[in-house]
């Protein structure tokens, strides 16, 4: 389960055990009472964006420094999306940028919302961890091609799609590792006395097509950093 599927299943349960494979911030979202202790049915992975997402701005920031209005493509359905906004805007204002969020959850409002960014000369978007809005990951890196828009996303799979770049948590990692926590819930131990785990691995990911096609110069400080090129 992710940050969006979790809350429904605890409204369902509060004595079956419930193994969170991506969430974001789940003290705040009230899956735990603290990491090392969650105390209640719920343990997992978090995804770490939390701490991370000013990475994003950053990450932009060095790819085209003459920007100055980043789109924060939200889903107003999501509730961990306003304290990540609130974080990216933070981020962007201490580089004296803005930070817009772009509410969508639709493919038409995502049609929409491009056409409201190149009306408001917009410079770069972030789109955020989301269920619909990965589902929509194609049309999304299209659009931002279309309005030459450089995109960055936390999972490699956007700038697989086409978008400019990448940088999260390895999630399959998490995967992997969620069945470690299943393994000791059916060995005995109890999901509150399991503490979250936090990532220990990002990676950063390049499209240099998609770069080439925005007139993207893509730097050696940039392409140090990356853990992977896509040509």
């Amino acid at each position: 389960l992710g940050a969006v599927e979790t809350p429904a299943a605890q409204r369902t349960t509060s004595t079956i055990p419930i193994v969170v494979i991506n969430t974001t911030d789940p003290v705040s979202l009230g899956f735990a009472k603290t990491l090392a202790r969650p105390g209640g049915n719920i343990t997992g992975m978090s995804s770490g964006l939390e701490d991370t997402v000013q990475k994003l701005v950053e990450l932009l920031i060095v790819a085209a420094p003459k920007l100055k209005r980043i789109a924060v493509i939200v889903n107003p359905t999501n509730a961990v999306h306003r304290p990540l906004l609130s974080r990216v805007q933070a981020a962007a204002r201490l580089t004296g940028r803005l930070a817009t969020p772009v509410s969508v959850h639709t493919p038409e409002e995502i049609e929409r919302g491009f056409a409201t960014m190149a009306r408001e000369r917009m410079d770069a978007v972030i789109v955020f961890l989301d269920p619909f809005l990965f589902q929509q990951r194609a049309q999304i890196a299209a659009l931002a091609l279309k309005y030459r828009l450089p995109l960055i996303h936390p999972r490699s799979q956007y700038a697989e799609a086409g978008g400019l770049m990448s940088y999260g948590a390895d999630y399959n990692d998490n995967y992997r590792r969620a069945g470690i926590f299943v393994d000791k819930i059916l060995k005995g131990a109890k999901p509150g006395d399991i503490p979250f785990e936090q990532p220990t691995r990002y990676y950063f990911v390049i499209n240099r097509k998609t770069a080439n096609a925005l007139g993207i110069k893509l730097t050696g400080e940039l392409l140090a950093r990356a853990d992977r090129v896509i040509e």
